[in-house]
């Protein structure tokens, strides 16, 4: 899903008079991309200081286009929650060499109706009944790749890369058995899955990393339409059958794709490293399991890692928080700025399990929050205790200010977690 807030960097690029596509620049500019940077785990302070100057404020103008950015909860929720004064269709504005119109599918690239349509079709699959389902397969996955955790250290000195063992391979198996891809077309999937989220190297990287994604899950959603698989393809298949095509069947899986796999990753990477330089909460997880919850909840609001919602584009003049946002400007919400706004959270920028809320906005908020949140929910809660027990005395094997974190990603996280068993 979290291609839809790229687009908002190649709408911006586009020469409305024109329609030229400017999404082949190497890099794109730092004055539109600096909200993504952070220190450590915090957004920059530059961030905070325009919540509290002004939670709605214009960032640039560029190429002709007003673009907003919204660093406050309630602001926040008044743009998200709003259905008739935005849109989130992005598909009118890519450039002749990108997804032109019909090349997109998925939930995030759509409004109503379209969008209703498609998210009545998905929602049934990520009810907890049906979720239930996974809860075996998601431990037995947890305690498979502690195990080659403890492997990978016994060889290396103790230590062990945590995203290479535990926390980009959970989110991804468990979105493998969600979608029900047969194991033979697991490498594929893996190796197409992080580079969609960097946008370091601009609009032609991103997008040909998601339309080789895209084009493999549109081809997995033909070939199971003669052979359904025991995941979501297959059960929406025999569910709905010719009431959705190959296309926006593999749009609904493009999205489960995504919105699953790097978030969750990046939160069990950089969940780990808070966790560690609060070592009571850690092992409260273990002595104490209904600490669980709230550190989980407080984890996903402080950390915040989807840095910015999907972008909404004023389709009339709106007036937000007493700002005249003129048709055709682009509002983005800055996630991580909201979900530590002092008027909603008294912990600000502390992490403090004791005042959490699961009102957060770290799932978005709205008829484009993440429909997968509770998935993503209970691979959290079980993955955090499950490397608590199995390794209580877990340290980091750097100092947290030297780890590789992410550079200008939508998805904030850390490229290696290097840490000490002590078993």
């Amino acid at each position: 899903m979290l291609e839809a807030v790229k687009g908002v960097v190649r709408r911006s690029l586009l020469s409305r008079a024109g329609g030229i596509d400017l999404t082949q620049l190497d890099k794109v500019p730092d004055r539109l991309t600096w909200p993504l940077d952070r220190v450590v785990a915090d957004p920059v302070p530059r961030v905070g200081e325009m919540r509290d100057k002004d939670p709605v404020a214009r960032l640039i103008t560029f190429l002709g286009m007003d673009i907003w950015l919204v660093t406050g909860d309630a602001e926040a929720r008044t743009v998200l929650g709003d259905l008739t004064s935005y849109s989130t269709d992005i598909r009118p504005y890519y450039g002749k060499s990108g997804a032109a119109g019909g090349d997109i599918g998925g939930l995030g690239f759509t409004d109503p109706p379209e969008h209703t349509r498609l998210r009545k079709l998905l929602t049934p699959e990520f009810t907890m009944r049906r979720l239930a389902r996974l809860k075996p397969a998601i431990d037995r996955i947890i305690e498979t790749q502690l195990d080659e955790t403890e492997r990978v250290a016994a060889a290396n000195d103790g230590i062990a890369d945590l995203v290479q063992t535990f926390a980009f391979p959970i989110p991804f198996l468990v979105i493998c058995e969600l979608l029900g891809l047969r194991d033979e077309d697991r490498e594929i999937v893996r190796k197409l899955g992080s580079a969609r989220f960097d946008v370091t190297h601009g609009g032609q990287a991103v997008m040909g990393a998601v339309g080789a994604s895209r084009e493999f899950l549109f081809a997995e959603c033909a070939r199971q339409r003669t052979e359904p698989g025991p995941g979501l393809i297959g059960q929406i298949i025999r569910e709905h059958g010719d009431e959705i095509d190959d296309f926006d069947l593999g749009g609904l899986a493009d999205g489960a794709f995504t919105g699953g796999l790097e978030t969750s990753a990046s939160m069990l990477a950089l969940g780990t490293v808070v966790l560690l330089n609060n070592p009571d909460l850690y092992a409260g997880l273990v002595t104490d399991p209904v600490t669980v919850t709230p550190v989980v909840e407080d984890l996903l609001r402080h950390l915040s890692v989807v840095q910015v919602a999907f972008p909404r584009f004023a389709k009339a003049d709106v007036t937000v928080a007493g700002h005249r946002i003129k048709k055709g400007s682009c509002v983005l919400v800055h996630l991580p700025a909201t979900d530590r706004d002092p008027r909603a959270y008294p912990a600000g920028d502390a992490l403090d399990p004791s005042r959490a809320t699961a009102s957060h906005l770290a799932f978005g908020y709205g008829f484009h929050r993440c429909v997968g949140a509770e998935l993503a929910r209970m691979e959290l809660k079980a993955a955090y205790p499950a490397l608590a027990r199995r390794f209580p005395d877990l340290s980091l094997a750097v100092p947290t200010e030297d780890l590789p974190y992410h550079a200008k990603s939508i998805v904030y996280g850390v490229e290696s977690v290097p840490v000490r068993l002590h078993r």
